[in-house]
C-alpha cells in the first residue's frame, strides 16, 4: 500500500492526514515544529464554522464548501452548534442592514430574542441570528487530530521532510512560496481576555466601521477577541492601533470587556492566493495543498477532501488548480 506523507501539521496537513486515513491510507506526518502549539498559525484562529457570516466579503466557493464544516469535524471533535449573532451599535445600523443584503441562512431578532440568546448583550436592539452556525476550540481541535492520527498509526515525524520524498502532501502554509510563487502572507492579530463578569455561549460579531471584532467564548470567562486582516508580512507584533481598536470594540460590545485581564496575544501570516480562495496544486510529484486564508477550520475538511480524491484517485475537485497542476 502506498504510504502518503503529509509536510505540515497544522489544520491543513492534519485535516488531510485525517481524511486519506479515514479513506484507509497509510500516511506519516513531518513537521519540525512537533505537535501542535503556538509556533503554528492554526493555533491563533477563532475557529468559527460560519460559511453564511463569511459569505458577506468571501466568494460564492466559501458558502457552499463551508456548509460541509460542521458535520467533517463533528466526529472529531467537539463542535458547539449554536449560531452567530451578527450586533451593530444603534449609529451603525446600516452596516447591520448592508451585512443582511450580502449573505443568507440568518434571521432578524429585537431585543426580545438578543436577551434570550444572550442576556449580557443588553444594549443592542437588533441583530442578525445566524442560527445554523457553529464554533469549535481550534486548540482542541488540534489536539484531538493529532491525538486520532497517533491512534490510527500515523507516525509523526519532528524533522524536515527529505527533499526527494515520493507521494508528498506540502500543506507548509508560507514555508511552500519556493513553489507557489503567487501566495502570500496576510497579517491577522487577536487577543486571548478572561472576563468572568460577560457570559456569552456563542459568537458574536461587532460590525464596527473601522474593525469587525469577532468574540469567540472558549469556556471558564476565556473568549478570543479578532481579527484584523491586514496586507502585511511583519508578524513580529501586534500594533497599538489593532490593539486599541480591538479592545475598544470589545468594551462597545459590553463595557465589563474593559476590566478583562488579557491571557495573549496572537499574531500570525495567513497564507492566501490572489482570490483569497484555497488551491491543489500538483507539482511533479508532490501535492501542494494551500491558501486557506482566514477560513483554515471552516474550508479545511473541502480541501482535504480534494487533496484525497486528487491522491487517492486522480479525480480533480474544484480546488485542483488545473493552469498550474
Amino acid at each position: 500500500m502506498t504510504l502518503w506523507s503529509v509536510i505540515g501539521a497544522g489544520v491543513a496537513g492534519l485535516a488531510v492526514a485525517s481524511e486519506l486515513v479515514s479513506r484507509g491510507a497509510r500516511v506519516q506526518v513531518f513537521d519540525p515544529g512537533g505537535p501542535p502549539g503556538p509556533h503554528g498559525c492554526s493555533w491563533w484562529a477563532g475557529g468559527m464554522l460560519a460559511p453564511w457570516c463569511e459569505y458577506e466579503n468571501a466568494e460564492e466557493p466559501v458558502l457552499r464548501l463551508g456548509q460541509e464544516a460542521i458535520e467533517w469535524w463533528a466526529p472529531r471533535t467537539q463542535v458547539n452548534r449554536r449560531g452567530t449573532l451578527v450586533v451593530a451599535n444603534a449609529r451603525d445600523l446600516p452596516d447591520l442592514r448592508r451585512f443582511a443584503r450580502r449573505t443568507e441562512g440568518f434571521s432578524e431578532v429585537d431585543r426580545a430574542k438578543i436577551l434570550e440568546l444572550e442576556p449580557d448583550l443588553s444594549k443592542f436592539g437588533k441583530a442578525l441570528y445566524f442560527e445554523n452556525e457553529a464554533h469549535l476550540d481550534p486548540r482542541q481541535a488540534l489536539r484531538d487530530l493529532h491525538r486520532h492520527l497517533q491512534g490510527a498509526g500515523v507516525e509523526f515525524h519532528r524533522k524536515l521532510a527529505p527533499a526527494q520524498l515520493d507521494n508528498a502532501i506540502d500543506c507548509r502554509g508560507l514555508h511552500a512560496r519556493e513553489y507557489l510563487h503567487d501566495l502570500r502572507g496576510v497579517k491577522g492579530e487577536m487577543l486571548v481576555l478572561r472576563c468572568p463578569d460577560v457570559t456569552l455561549s456563542r459568537p458574536v460579531r461587532l460590525l464596527h466601521p473601522r474593525m469587525p471584532l469577532y468574540i469567540v467564548p472558549r469556556g471558564d470567562g476565556v473568549y478570543m477577541l479578532g481579527a484584523t486582516m491586514i496586507e502585511s508580512e511583519d508578524s513580529s507584533r501586534i500594533t497599538a492601533r489593532s490593539m486599541l481598536e480591538l479592545l475598544s470594540a470589545a468594551y462597545a460590545v459590553n463595557p465589563a470587556f474593559g476590566e478583562a485581564e488579557v491571557l495573549e496575544i496572537g499574531v500570525d501570516l495567513r497564507p492566501a492566493f490572489p482570490d483569497n480562495l484555497p488551491r491543489i496544486r500538483r507539482l511533479g510529484q508532490t501535492i501542494y495543498a494551500n491558501g486557506l486564508y482566514r477560513h483554515g477550520y471552516l474550508l479545511a475538511p473541502a480541501l482535504a477532501r480534494g487533496v484525497a480524491d486528487l491522491a487517492l484517485d486522480n479525480t480533480h475537485s474544484e480546488m485542483v488548480d488545473e493552469d498550474r497542476a
